[in-house]
């Protein structure tokens, strides 16, 4: 058996991970601006590998000859589900949890897939805490307002507003 590669930032952000060490972290976070992760290629192998976990074979994530002469991009684009899944891969990035004894997806409020990820573009996340809610002894649940940015584009490829749960 082949273990795939694991992705790899394709350029640092110059920024050190942000360290949230619990509730008083988060809040320190709020009314600050985005931050942003280090960017990420999304090549046809990162594709590929989704196609084959999820069994989403459409020809315009997987027929590169088919997408250059029938698609609009003039090339394949990756899966809007694959962008929203780096999401996690691009906010081990930008911060860091000493401490954290959990962490769970509580889910998303909003997604939007406003551009297509385009084949060997690069990608990164402006994530934002929207909201804390401290619900209980060293027990988060966060609301990040994330934006997927592809280089060279004016629009953003994906916004989100994701929960996530947190005991520390």
């Amino acid at each position: 058996m082949t273990v795939p590669r694991s992705p790899a930032f394709t350029k640092d952000s110059g920024t050190a991970l942000v360290p949230l060490a619990g509730p008083e972290d988060f809040r320190a976070l709020q009314g600050r601006p985005p931050l942003a992760s280090p960017w990420l290629r999304v090549d046809q192998e990162m594709i590929d590998r989704f196609a084959a976990a999820t069994g989403d074979h459409q020809w315009i994530h997987v027929d590169a000859p088919r997408a250059a002469a029938e698609s609009p991009y003039g090339r394949t684009i990756a899966h809007g589900f694959l962008s929203l899944s780096l999401l996690s891969f691009l906010l081990a990035g930008v911060f860091s949890y000493p401490g954290r004894k959990s962490s769970l997806n509580y889910g998303l409020d909003r997604v939007r897939f406003t551009d297509a990820v385009l084949v060997d573009s690069e990608v990164r996340a402006l994530i934002g805490l929207a909201e804390l809610r401290e619900i209980g002894p060293a027990e988060v649940r966060v609301a990040w307002d994330v934006t997927l940015e592809q280089a060279g584009s004016p629009r953003p490829a994906l916004v989100a507003r994701w929960l996530v749960q947190m005991r520390y």
